[in-house]
């Protein structure tokens, strides 16, 4: 029985480690130590929640495969979603989890040091959320002989254009992430506990959509609900939501791990006109930013088109309106790596795709219709499809 459906034939994997090297050679790097888990994923398709562990997988300059090292017992699991052949499948030892003195880094260094690496000048993954202070200092402390550098998450950057089979669970991610934010908007109502409204999502997340399981995203649901809109990154409450009130969803439908994000503001009861103007600007100025992601046009001239919209309109936003997205884990669905704001000079190209963030956060209330999508020769293509607009349910 065939108890793991690989998504990408081992060609796709070896031009990505090939991509990856063209980097690593432009940057000096002999070794580069990925432990942020969608690089992990990406370069050999590795699967599973272990990334609360110390993991990693090496890609040095002249191996031809690359290596993942982590706990022995998820050593069955690279077996399984990989394709790696067994010598690059390096377990390190059970007692060294959450030891106090001892760390797997320690058994990474003298891997390294065994393949003949140990002078390598190695590039490291600084900003990755799960490559802590610990896991560089006993992997610098076991390799005197090396330098070490940031390597600039230099696998996001390889990341950033999908192949067509990408944008093909992109594409079905955004048809999962329409069916959980209609579900939502299906069973809002004054009185309803915030608690049923988050069971409904995450429900209609999992399930998915004909032909297109969901997975579980890299954020959970944010539901803010009256002045909470003022601000985005709030959650929900066993509260019942109330008469005549503003709130707002931010969710991402999941395939595979692919990720596509969406936020919608909804009123319930009778909105006042300012929020209807406000949502009227969002919508506008998305739009202008769609018809500006165009190949050849760079990350800021689409923040740019989407601030001209606002200050038409007597509003501005401060913070950036989007950044990129693609294959995530927890605790972020995006790559780190263009974000749409200024200074960004960064060159859309087809097959790059982004959640354009429209959030406009004000004093009292927020309002964010925002969207998904991938670059097209004709401009931003959406990955979703729900009613663009402030949802009003009476």
């Amino acid at each position: 029985m065939d108890i793991f459906e690989k998504l990408f034939a081992p060609a796709e994997f070896a031009r990505r480690v090939a991509d990856t090297k063209a980097s690593m050679r432009k940057a000096g790097f002999d070794l580069i130590v990925c432990q942020d888990p969608a690089n992990m994923c990406w370069l050999t398709g590795f699967d599973g929640w272990s990334f609360y562990v110390p993991q990693c997988v090496l890609v040095h300059i002249d191996e031809e495969t690359p290596i993942w090292f982590g706990r022995a017992q998820d050593a069955k699991s690279a077996r399984i979603t990989t394709d790696l052949p067994d010598q690059n499948i390096v377990p390190f030892s059970e007692p060294l989890v959450q030891h106090p003195v001892n760390h797997p880094y320690d058994e990474l260094a003298q891997l390294i040091r065994e393949r003949g690496w140990g002078k390598a000048h190695i590039g490291v993954e600084m900003d990755a959320h799960y490559y802590t202070a610990r896991c560089h200092q006993h992997l610098t402390k076991g390799l005197p002989e090396a330098t070490f550098a940031n390597n600039a998450d230099l696998v996001n950057w390889a990341r950033l254009i999908k192949s067509p089979a990408e944008v093909r669970l992109m594409r079905d991610a955004g048809r999962i992430c329409t069916h959980a934010m209609n579900r939502a908007i299906e069973v809002m109502k004054p009185g309803m506990p915030q608690q049923n409204v988050i069971a409904a999502i995450y429900e209609a997340q999992t399930i998915g959509v004909p032909g297109a399981g969901g997975d579980y995203a890299a954020i959970c649901p944010l539901m803010p609900v009256g002045e909470g809109t003022s601000t985005p990154h709030l959650t929900w409450t066993d509260k019942p939501l109330p008469d005549d009130v503003l709130t707002m969803i931010e969710i991402a439908g999941a395939r595979r791990r692919y990720h596509a994000p969406l936020t919608r503001t909804i009123y319930l009861g009778k909105p006042p006109q300012q929020m209807l103007d406000v949502a009227k600007v969002v919508v506008e100025g998305v739009d202008a930013g769609l018809a500006t992601a165009k190949p050849g046009n760079t990350a800021e001239q689409v923040e740019a088109a989407w601030q001209a919209v606002l200050r038409r309109n007597g509003l501005r936003k401060d913070s950036r309106v989007g950044y990129s997205i693609g294959l995530s884990y927890p605790p972020d669905w995006g790559e780190r790596t263009v974000s749409l704001r200024p200074g960004d000079t960064t060159e859309l190209q087809e097959g790059m795709c982004f959640h354009i963030q429209s959030g406009l956060w004000l004093a009292d209330f927020g309002v964010a219709i925002s969207e998904s999508f991938v670059v097209g020769k004709g401009g931003g293509e959406r990955l979703c499809d729900v009613a663009r607009e402030l949802i009003v349910i009476e």
